[in-house]
């Protein structure tokens, strides 16, 4: 498996919006249950306001974006309602990963595991040992996925969550050794 992993440019703006089409169309015909809603979350708008924080990244895998995330350390308020294992982590010691997306045309090949390595590099290049995340509740492929790259589950908040109302949020966590 050949892939790069970058920052995102203008350019790739289209093809981290059509992944995330492909992935509401899944969930729309019942394939996937991930809790997103078309119009909502996530859109366009989502890969450009990232893009403009500078800080979405895409695997980029025989010349096309096949895998998307955005990686910084801005906490979601909602986490506040989560029983961390590391409640005293100096937050400038957090790194977090939100809307890892897999184009579902090529998913189950790897990529989302790589993207989590990378993610986990590159909060290690930043002298940050303390990992967290989020998904819904319903998305039990995606808590399957994390809890076997050693993530804990560390509490379900009832929110309104980037525009969806009724979402029960899943925290997650890891603690690196370095």
């Amino acid at each position: 498996m050949q892939y790069t992993i970058r920052k995102a440019m203008q350019a790739d703006v289209p093809a981290v919006a059509g992944i995330y089409d492909r992935i509401l169309l899944k969930e729309e015909a019942g394939q996937v249950t991930i809790g997103w809603l078309r119009g909502v979350y996530p859109t366009e708008q989502t890969a450009r306001a990232a893009l403009a924080a500078d800080d979405l990244f895409v695997m980029e895998a025989d010349g096309a974006i096949c895998a998307t995330a955005r990686i910084n350390q801005e906490q979601v308020p909602e986490y506040a309602g989560g029983n961390w294992l590391y409640p005293d982590a100096p937050e400038s010691e957090i790194m977090v990963l939100h809307t890892l997306v897999v184009d579902p045309q090529i998913a189950g090949h790897g990529y989302g595991k790589a993207f989590v390595s990378f993610y986990e590099q590159y909060a290690k290049d930043h002298d940050c040992p303390y990992l967290r995340m989020d998904t819904n509740a319903i998305n039990t492929a995606a808590r399957r996925f994390y809890a076997k790259l050693g993530f804990r589950e560390s509490g379900i908040v009832g929110c309104t969550f980037n525009g969806i109302p009724g979402v029960q949020l899943v925290c997650l966590e890891k603690k690196l050794d370095f």
